[in-house]
């Protein structure tokens, strides 16, 4: 390997990770990496915001299974960029960014768009609270010895996004190949943890010995790909799944023992569930608030009366906010394929729990039915609970859907089958308003021979409908499924409710048709396929044509402001109306 500047060895030490996109925005910081990447087999997916290509690099990862790269500017591009990444680092997916700084024989001059208040060239320090970890490269021979670093960490245990922050200078910079034919010979993949054969036997042990066990599924079993070992193991332990909203995919909704997702928007077949379980087995879930009803008692866990094992591969998780019986450390796919493993071996006749799967059975039923009248309704604007079962009609099962904040992620997990593992994706622990439009980029890039669909909010829509651009220019047959109800709905019904306006919450409108912006104009312009809903019935005929169709398509569709109904709790009711029985309501 013959002397190249930093620009480009970086970019021959991607084409070896078989990275096949970058995302990102042009800076005068970045653009010597942008001519390295010119003619190599990777692609640059070039937006008109970075917040835009941190949400398609986020989404990428969770299809793709391996950590995505963002190229950043400086400065308002990496902060810019940094709300994605942050959405990234809560929901803990794979990301390696890379920003172009000053030049470092400035540092502490105040050159054009230095950060510099607090330390000098200190812009990377803007990423420490949720980045797994800043580097600053501060020689051009150690590029090679910080990315490997920076893949390694980005994907192994608790995944999440790193940051590496170059000085223009370096990129700039011609070395010798020594150091990137080093780290060539490194491993790509570490082995993940698993569990050993004793810990396993007093697991199975502990959920056969209980009268109601349960499972409880998050999102590390969508990391670890963990979905048909999931299944192999509920289904011969014979235990009822409950999940998180990040668990949501996990299993089939449609499988025998899918219950469905717990807390504030779950259903109460799920949180009686929880409840009245006597043994909870937790794996890849953080137990968080809004999964939880805010941690009260008596709504959907009964925690520490219900002993917990708990299964993560990050040891903080464990514990943190419920007291656990048995504790384990381990990857979910390599723990699941040992318990399988031996719970064949200590009750191979397992546990059928034939009755369990009709009370399920018949609870989805009744669950339907009593929503037939909304999923039916004819009603324009449209109820929220016929979008999604008219979007469910008209998708394979194995679209992937990308969702925003609002009734399309709330209401999609309480009501939205999805019927093949890993095919939602959204924004779980920063709950990111705008994640859902530039996330179906990512995912359709990751897999183009699948449907895409992103159901979001106008509000989400609106944050970043430049993201239209970048579709068209790689012409993304995505479906943008805008369920306009002309607000920030969810806040709108949460205000109305505690004090009795909705200020600052609602769209100003010219009648009740005069919704505005017009999404579908607005998707012309860009040069997208752009239709607006004018009755109920148009938009199931409205849906299939555009999968048909292939182009990026934009369907505005009116809709009713109701709330999504919950059985839960969550701690901002209290701090709100104490002592009341208010939640949410129709604006």
């Amino acid at each position: 390997m013959k002397n190249k500047t930093v620009a480009e060895h970086l970019v021959d030490y991607l084409v070896r990770r078989d990275v096949g996109y970058v995302f990102g925005l042009c800076g005068h910081t970045n653009i010597a990496v942008l001519a390295a990447m010119a003619n190599s087999p990777i692609e640059f997916v070039s937006v008109r915001h970075e917040q835009v290509a941190s949400h398609a690099a986020d989404a990428y990862a969770r299809v793709n299974g391996k950590a995505s790269v963002v190229l950043s500017h400086l400065s308002p591009g990496l902060t810019n960029c940094a709300t994605g990444v942050a959405n990234a680092a809560l929901d803990c997916i794979p990301m390696v960014v890379i920003a172009g700084d000053i030049p470092t024989h400035y540092y502490g001059k105040h050159p054009h768009q230095e950060v510099n208040l607090h330390a000098d060239a200190a812009q990377w320090e803007i990423y420490r609270p949720f980045v797994k970890r800043a580097w600053r490269v501060e020689r051009a021979d150690l590029m090679a010895e910080i990315l490997e670093k920076a893949f390694h960490l980005a994907e192994s245990g608790q995944p999440g996004p790193v940051l590496i922050d170059v000085p223009m200078d370096i990129f700039s910079q011609t070395i010798s190949a020594t150091s990137f034919v080093k780290v060539a010979a490194n491993t790509r993949n570490l082995v993940k943890p698993t569990i050993d054969d004793n810990t396993a036997v007093r697991i199975i042990e502990q959920l056969a010995a209980a009268k109601t066990p349960l499972a409880y599924v998050g999102g590390g079993i969508l990391l670890s790909r963990a979905s048909e070992e999931l299944g192999s193991f509920v289904e011969h332990m014979g235990l009822p799944v409950a999940y998180s909203l990040m668990g949501k995919g996990a299993l089939r909704d449609d499988h025998p023992l899918v219950m469905g997702m717990s807390g504030f928007w779950g259903t109460e077949l799920v949180n009686q569930s929880c409840l009245g379980a006597d043994c909870i087995f937790a794996i890849g879930t953080r137990f968080k608030e809004a999964d939880c009803s805010s941690w009260y008692q008596g709504y959907t866990f009964n925690i520490p009366n219900t002993k917990v094992i708990q299964i993560d591969i990050e040891p903080q998780e464990i514990g943190r906010n419920y007291p656990v019986e048995i504790g384990v450390i381990a990857d979910a796919k390599a723990a699941l394929g040992v318990l399988n493993r031996v719970a064949r071996q200590v009750f191979p006749d397992g546990f059928p729990r034939d009755g369990l799967k009709k009370e399920i059975a018949e609870f989805h039923a009744d669950f339907k039915e009593n929503n037939r009248e909304m999923a039916e309704s004819n009603a324009f604007p449209m109820m929220p609970e016929r979008i999604l079962a008219e979007t469910r009609r008209a998708l394979p099962e194995n679209a992937i859907i990308t969702t925003d904040v609002g009734w399309n992620k709330n209401g999609v997990g309480q009501q939205f089958d999805i019927l093949e593992p890993g095919s939602i994706l959204t924004p779980g622990g920063f709950a990111t308003m705008g994640f859902g439009p530039p996330a179906a980029i990512g995912a359709k890039l990751a897999a183009p021979e699948r449907v895409v669909v992103s159901l979001v909010g106008d509000g989400g829509f609106g944050q970043n409908p430049a993201m239209l651009a970048t579709a068209v220019e790689l012409n993304l047959g995505i479906i943008w499924l805008v369920m306009n109800n002309n607000a920030f709905g969810t806040i709108a019904g949460l205000q109305k409710a505690h004090f009795g306006l909705t200020y600052g919450t609602k769209f100003p409108r010219e009648n009740a048709m005069g919704l505005r912006p017009n999404y579908s104009e607005i998707a012309r312009a860009y040069g997208a396929e752009g239709i607006r809903i004018a009755s109920a019935d148009e938009l199931l005929p409205t849906l299939v044509s555009a999968i048909s169709s292939g182009k990026p398509t934009v369907i505005d569709v009116p809709m009713v402001n109701n709330p999504t109904p919950t059985t839960g709790h969550w701690n901002i009711l209290d701090i709100y109306s104490p002592n009341q029985t208010v939640s949410h309501v129709a604006t």
